[in-house]
């Protein structure tokens, strides 16, 4: 099939006297189809349909449309190059265009996928050394790496002949910790010396046996800083004084004083606060097609707020689509299950250097790494990202900021995002009965639903906890998932379904799976009960994963759920209603331990005690030194006019007009958006606060409101946190709020916590929030910390 025109690859074609000019460029898909045997005329016939008139029906042929034969200088000189999804990998998009051809009674299909064809018309004949060259270079333009690569010719099957690596043992009976410190290189989990030498006794002294590789993985995984939060929940000693309380003690602070409103704090996937009595329609009949009717229901407002940083530095796109994909899990997994309304998003680079638009006080000289992405790639195809996944999706993004920021201090400290931030909230509902996640309980069954597992994601836990270039760039990028949104709406709808079944709710407990995987999740939702799982059982959409990567990978559109068993058959019926893969994995033990099972060849690849590898651990001990910034008095160049300085201020993409990021979007899907960023008949961008509202009937909702104030920071720690608050609060008063009381925020921490002063420096923000959280009887009640925000530069 032919598709049109993609021209924008041959403006971001190299400039270069080794890659000759380029004439036109050209176009096709190229459908590469699996059966089981082979299809009737009928059966055929419907797959050309389905083909044809989902894109084209006028360019779709059985033969390619880019092979005239020869060549010459009139219509130019071409060459081919087609890419296509990696044969042991089947695609999102193959998923679901299987699920459509059997749903129109063609069963015989098991894989189809998609390749695309590019023809480059060159002015001149190239020698073969240029051909290569020129292919390479183009490919590396109009291909993911991770999920693609080159055909060098017509693909006559999937097979690859790739089988996947064994378990293994790592003898630290033998080698001793050396053995450990060994495959935390080569794995990059991400282990420092106190946790060589927990896991170490755990194994040699406590266990008396070796680990296996997947066990290691697991543990670098889901205990990183990423996961666990070591840093907020240790001991504190700072100048050799010991602060007494934790830095999650400090910050909780406020919400012991006044509990007000609070439902759901400091727990769970997403925090809630009371919400009010409303009216709202259900079906009277989730699992069939029913009428819908009037319902009076006790709906509380739920918030999570999420950072994507590491992912999005390293691919933009996908980093930050998957970030806000995982943020939509984290409120749909709250409780026993709930509402998804709306989302937020927000984006901190470097200095742009646009070209052609020099900004006088960005730098040119400074020096960026190469295993990160530009600040400009990253300010737009990060928004591209977050705001592609949200239309797909169909949650509108109301609110957000963004900012560009890299300086040179006076002692000659580079200053700058070269790490990104990304950050996405969300804000929803739930219901009232649905609060507190049930128990595990020896039987229940432990569900995974959503899409199957791939190669995606391997170490983003550990990664994400590391200082950018720490980590083998090979490695960061493995780390990097990809998202789809279409099979996390099918998802969604299975826990919708759930959720308005109201009291008859199955969902007994519910975690979406994000950094470390199945390792994480699985872990999380059967403590401290204990499970025996059944690997085999999880469903692939790569058959050549081993089992570590089927433990260990953050592929995305996942949730671990806890059903009873007589709710299996329901919950399949949801499950098949809405096409979205699930599979019990395992049931509930009652021993304390997570026992994982290979059904292929019937080993144990990993058994832990849970309380000895998620329960109470022990707190790590941090030792800080507050350090003195050097500091310099602002001095105003002479001469400066009012004039030239409003026209610096309005040329900071923080203070500039937003369009770029509201107008791709979409704002008001749902029907409960009341106020969005664009206001008054211009619709400019300039709104403070976003409003939703709880019901199509009422009057009841929640507003929503940022505070941010990070470059305040460079000067007092505590200001900033001050003045963050104080934005938040001002922000929100466009709202008719209920009580100054009844606001609660999401503290959200991104920092280099770990450089020299910095952690002190951290210290004393939080202490800045507790007291004036306190002065002003608000509180915190949720958040995220991503104590990583450093980036190695050869400067």
């Amino acid at each position: 099939m032919r598709a049109r025109l993609v021209s924008e690859f041959k403006d971001r074609l190299p400039r270069r006297s080794d890659f000759p000019e380029v004439m036109g460029l050209s176009t096709e898909y190229c459908f590469y189809i699996q059966v089981a045997e082979p299809l009737d005329e009928t059966e055929t016939g419907k797959l050309g349909w389905l083909l044809s008139e989902t894109f084209e029906p006028e360019n779709f042929s059985d033969k390619s449309f880019l092979d005239p034969p020869g060549g010459g200088p009139d219509d130019g000189w071409p060459l081919i190059v087609e890419v296509g999804p990696r044969l042991n990998f089947t695609t999102s998009w193959s998923t679901n265009a299987v699920s459509v051809c059997r749903a129109s009674g063609i069963r015989k299909i098991e894989r189809i996928e998609r390749s695309r064809r590019y023809k480059l018309l060159f002015r001149e004949k190239l020698s073969e050394v240029l051909r290569g060259g020129a292919s390479g270079t183009f490919l590396s333009l109009v291909h993911d790496r991770m999920t693609e690569c080159l055909y060098p010719e017509r693909l006559k099957g999937f097979e690859t002949g790739i089988r996947p690596e064994p378990v293994y043992i790592v003898p630290l009976m033998e080698e001793g910790k050396e053995a450990l410190r060994k495959i935390n290189r080569e794995a990059g989990l991400g282990l420092d010396d106190w946790d060589i030498d927990y896991y170490y006794n755990l194994f040699v002294n406590e266990i008396g046996r070796n680990p296996t590789n997947v066990e290691c993985f697991d543990l670098g995984q889901s205990n990183s800083e990423h996961s666990r939060h070591w840093f907020f929940k240790g001991r504190l000693i700072i100048d050799g004084k010991e602060t007494g309380e934790s830095l999650l003690d400090i910050i909780a602070a406020p919400l012991r004083s006044a509990p007000s409103n609070s439902v759901i704090a400091f727990k769970d996937n997403s925090s809630a606060i009371s919400g009010y009595d409303i009216e709202t329609i259900l079906p009277e009949r989730t699992d069939s097609v029913s009428p819908f009717r009037l319902n009076n229901l006790r709906y509380h407002i739920i918030f999570t707020a999420e950072t994507h940083n590491f992912p999005t530095g390293v691919a933009p796109f996908p980093g930050a689509e998957t970030g806000t994909g995982g943020r939509i899990r984290d409120v749909h997994a709250t409780g026993r299950g709930s509402l998804v309304v709306a989302g937020t998003a927000a984006y901190c680079v470097g200095n742009l250097l646009i070209p052609g638009y020099p900004l006088p006080w960005e730098d040119g000289g400074f020096k960026y790494p190469p295993n990160l992405a530009s600040p400009l790639r990253i300010e737009i195809e990060a928004s591209n990202g977050s705001s592609d996944y949200g239309n797909k999706f169909g949650e509108p993004i109301i609110q957000g900021y963004t900012r560009s920021f890299g300086l040179r201090l006076p002692d000659g400290e580079r200053r700058e995002w070269i790490k990104p931030i990304m950050f996405t909230a969300g804000v929803g509902q739930i219901d009232d009965r649905h609060i507190e996640k049930g128990g595990p309980e020896p039987g229940m069954l432990v569900v995974k639903v959503g899409g199957p597992a791939y190669r995606i994601g391997i170490g983003g836990g550990a990664a994400s906890s590391m200082i950018q270039g720490e980590n083998i760039e090979e490695l960061d990028f493995s780390a990097v998932q990809r998202g789809d949104a279409e099979m996390e709406q099918k998802l969604n709808r299975v826990i919708r379904a759930c959720v308005e079944r109201g009291a008859e709710n199955p969902i007994v407990s519910i975690h979406d799976q994000g950094a470390g995987g199945n390792s994480n999740v699985v872990k999380e939702i059967v403590y401290p009960a204990g499970a025996k799982i059944e690997i085999r059982n999880v469903l692939l959409g790569d058959n050549t994963l081993s089992v570590l990567e089927i433990w260990g990978a953050e592929y995305q559109e996942n949730d671990a759920l806890l059903i009873r068993p007589e709710s299996h058959e329901l919950f399949s019926a949801l499950c098949e209603r809405e096409k979205v893969p699930f599979s019990v994995i395992g049931e509930i033990t009652g021993d304390g331990y997570i026992i994982l099972h290979d059904s292929a060849d019937n080993s144990t690849p990993e058994q832990l005690d849970l309380s000895k590898v998620l329960g109470q651990m022990p707190e790590k001990t941090f030792a800080l030194e507050r350090l003195q910034p050097e500091l310099k008095p602002l001095v105003l160049p002479g001469g400066v006019t009012v004039g030239d300085a409003l026209e610096r201020v309005l040329r900071l993409v923080s203070v500039g007009s937003k369009r770029f990021l509201t107008s791709k979007v979409d704002r008001s899907v749902t029907g409960l958006i009341a106020q969005q960023q664009c206001t008054g008949p211009l619709q400019l961008t300039i709104s403070d606060v976003a409003v939703i509202a709880q019901s199509h009937f009422g009057l009841t909702g929640a507003a929503i409101s940022i505070g941010e104030q990070p470059l305040k920071g460079l000067i007092s720690p505590a200001a900033m946190a001050r003045m963050s608050v104080g934005e938040a609060v001002t922000n929100i008063v466009w709202a008719n709020v209920s009580g100054l009381e009844d606001i609660k925020c999401s503290g959200n921490w991104m920092w280099a916590a770990k450089l020299p002063g910095e952690g002190a420096r951290l210290y004393e923000a939080a202490v800045a929030l507790r007291d004036v959280m306190l002065d002003l009887g608000i509180a915190v009640d949720g958040g995220k910390d991503s104590l990583s925000m450093a980036a190695l530069v050869q400067d």
